[in-house]
């Protein structure tokens, strides 16, 4: 199966079939069709114009950085940009939704057919298409556990602007969607036009779930998956609601064409409703809103403002950094992680690209990790971490030393230099001192040394580690190398 995941079923294996829609909400400071303001967290309903109140006779405007945005989130997608779109209506009746109407994009999309290439974990890449992008406004928000027997309605989101970004069925499992997600996220942060904040909404996904035999080419009956506000959320959805239709199958039975609900704290799907076709909604152009009609130079000056994206910086630092291709994927993943590591190796002279990826990647990271937090929340600058490259360098400290030195910048934020200076750190290079060191080490153990002329030469560490305990760790470790074996050959 070329790595593709299958579900050992009872009567054969099977196959999973995954599309993803994800919502991102657009970086703007007003919403799509009004002037009323996007800023989270806000008190409810304090950012409500009347055209988001559906109040009659508001008309839309439409907010042409929200259009940019789509535009260039379709661009960083490697796909086509369509000049000619049209604004419908999608009609349903939630209490959240005041007009009774959704405008959204249907037939003619902003953004038709592009791709995403995911990097796998064997250092391999797959592509996997994405359908279309349209815009859409978001609808406002039902509070239920406010009041014993009342629901409350805030509509603070009635309005924003959203991108649905909906991908082809070319996922094949759970770990593939996750894939997608990331690198997906990825790029919209590097564009700027989302900030793929799952934890406040800004980034949600529905996720599309069906199954088949091994070897079948045709689509089973899908369900759509809602409430799924994590990556982790979205691994654990599929993997039940696959195993579900599995189940359900091979007892003879026949999944339902449904839209789901993923309930985390019971760790399964449920039945939400049955899944509605367009027909059901009623999609007719909106009469209030003109056909969206996009000019080539329009196009092409978003496309010359276009960052250097994740799959572009990957290779460059692949090319000139002369990183791994799982390194290069590490740092490029989130584009302050890049930039971090750029301003490492590039602020001094003549620094190591490879050990500034090794600092950032394992001691940086893991420390940042161990803590829940991501590279915008460093305690040790770019500047900082270079200086202890630089003290490694120069051999002033060795790199058992830095990684204790690391350690303390990390809790205190303190320059590598001072903490060095503080507490006598400097490593010591005077061939004199150290041969006096080795001297009285070998001296101490004679019957090791003994031992080591007549053949065991594993003890060689041990003599290394016993220096080393005597000038604590601060001996040159090449120095100490390069004198024992003079000392012990002799």
């Amino acid at each position: 199966m070329n790595g593709i995941p299958v579900i050992n079923g009872r009567t054969g294996d099977w196959e999973m079939v995954i599309g993803l829609e994800v919502h991102a909400q657009v970086i703007s400071e007003a919403k799509l069709f009004s002037g009323a303001a996007t800023r989270f967290g806000a008190e409810p309903n304090s950012q409500v114009s009347t055209v988001d109140a559906g109040f009659p006779g508001m008309l839309p405007v439409i907010n042409d950085h929200c259009v940019a945005q789509a535009v260039r989130t379709g661009l960083g997608l490697r796909a086509e940009i369509n000049k000619y779109s049209v604004f419908d209506r999608k009609n349903y009746f939630y209490p959240d939704l005041p007009a009774g109407y959704q405008i959204s994009q249907y037939k003619q999309p902003i953004v038709g057919k592009g791709q995403i290439i995911l990097d796998l974990p064997d250092g391999g890449m797959r592509t996997v298409g994405i359908t279309r992008l349209h815009l859409e406004q978001d609808a406002g928000k039902s509070l239920h556990d406010q009041h014993p027997s009342q629901t409350y309605v805030d509509l603070n989101r009635a309005g924003v602007a959203l991108m649905e970004i909906v991908s082809e069925p070319d996922l094949r499992g759970p770990e593939d969607a996750a894939a997608y997600l990331r690198k997906l996220r990825s790029i919209l942060r590097y564009l700027g036009t989302c900030d793929g904040n799952m934890e406040e909404g800004s980034l949600r996904c529905d996720v599309n779930v069906s199954v088949r035999r091994v070897g079948d080419n045709a689509f089973g009956t899908r369900c759509e998956v809602k409430n799924v506000n994590s990556i982790r959320a979205v691994v654990q959805a599929i993997e039940y609601e696959a195993q579900r239709q599995v189940d359900l199958l091979e007892d003879g039975g026949r999944v339902d064409q449904e839209t789901r609900l993923w309930d985390p704290s019971r760790q399964l799907t449920r039945s939400m409703r049955s899944k509605e076709e367009a027909h059901d909604y009623r999609y007719f152009p909106d009469p209030d809103l003109l056909p969206l009609e996009i000019e080539d130079d329009f196009i092409e000056t978003i496309r010359a403002s276009l960052p250097e994206l994740p799959d572009e910086k990957k290779l460059r630092f692949i090319d000139h950094y002369g990183l791994s291709v799982y390194d290069a994927g590490v740092l490029v993943a989130e584009k302050a992680r890049a930039d971090f590591y750029e301003s490492v190796v590039k602020g001094g002279l003549k620094r190591d690209p490879k050990t500034a990826a090794n600092w950032v990647i394992t001691e940086l990271l893991g420390a940042l990790n161990r803590g829940g937090h991501d590279i915008d929340a460093s305690p040790v600058t770019a500047a900082q971490l270079g200086g202890l490259l630089d003290l490694m360098a120069d051999d002033t400290i060795s790199g058992r030393i830095a990684k204790d030195v690391f350690a303390e910048m990390f809790e205190t934020g303190q320059d590598a230099d001072a903490i060095v200076e503080e507490k006598g750190l400097r490593q010591v290079t005077d061939t004199g001192a150290i041969a006096g060191i080795i001297d009285q080490v070998l001296a101490e153990q004679a019957g090791k040394v003994a031992e080591y002329r007549s053949g065991k030469e594993k003890l060689f560490g041990f003599f290394v580690g016993q220096v080393m305990k005597k000038t604590q760790g601060k001996a040159n470790p090449a120095m100490v190398n390069e004198l024992l074996k003079e000392r012990l050959s002799t």
